[in-house]
């Protein structure tokens, strides 16, 4: 069993459209409090043997100029990594799939000394998204799955009450658990696309598509 509800309400969901030099780009931020030392998520985000345990398994040389990949998903570089310092850290990579380039940058602020804020901005430019996909999905087509990622992160961190294994994802998104997990993370962006000025029906509409294929129903409901 996992704290759905709890998870969902975690989260603060954003997007907006920017400009970054002097290219349109897609914006997107996930944040939420995590009951754990900074030292202690950072380990959880930045080693191999951690991030393993939570998201998906990853090689290649985790540091500044490093190269990763992940099994099965993106690879990129590591553009910039600042370790633990007065309260903070951040790191940004490139975000390589399917012929494309974004960038993800994660920042952590201590809380307290056992309360960490994670943040995670994923940037794309919008000439690099295709247009029809975007038409469908909205911001939720990649912002679930990143709603997917926190969640993992989460249950690792003891943030939320439950066990899931990053093998498990899968096939638990087409369980009862799972879609009330998707259904909620696709209006949550929905919300946020509409927060960003989008018409409340093409957000919603987006939203359906988006719980549709990540549960494999193909349905709205």
């Amino acid at each position: 069993m996992v704290d759905v509800p709890t998870q969902l309400t975690s989260v603060t969901r954003a997007y907006r459209l920017e400009e970054r030099d002097g290219e349109p780009q897609h914006v997107q931020t996930l944040e939420q409090d995590y009951p754990a030392a900074l030292a202690d998520v950072w380990e959880a985000v930045t080693t191999a043997e951690r991030i393993a345990r939570w998201f998906l398994p990853i090689s290649g040389e985790l540091r500044e100029g490093g190269r990763y990949q992940f099994e099965g998903q993106a690879g990129g570089e590591v553009t910039s990594c600042e370790p633990p310092a007065d309260g903070a850290a951040a790191y940004s990579v490139t975000w390589e799939a399917m012929g494309s380039v974004s960038w993800v940058t994660v920042r952590l602020e201590a809380v307290s000394e056992e309360s960490t804020r994670f943040e995670l901005e994923h940037s794309s430019t919008v000439a690099d998204v295709p247009a029809e996909m975007w038409e469908t999905f909205g911001p939720g087509a990649t912002g679930v799955g990143w709603d997917g990622g926190l969640l993992g992160l989460s249950l690792h961190l003891g943030g939320v009450e439950g066990s899931l294994a990053p093998a498990e994802a899968e096939a638990w998104a087409g369980t009862e658990e799972g879609r009330a997990f998707y259904r909620g993370a696709a209006d949550g962006w929905a919300v946020a696309h509409t927060a960003s000025g989008e018409d409340p029906e093409v957000a919603q509409r987006n939203a359906d598509a988006t719980y549709g294929f990540y549960t494999g129903t193909g349905q709205e409901g």
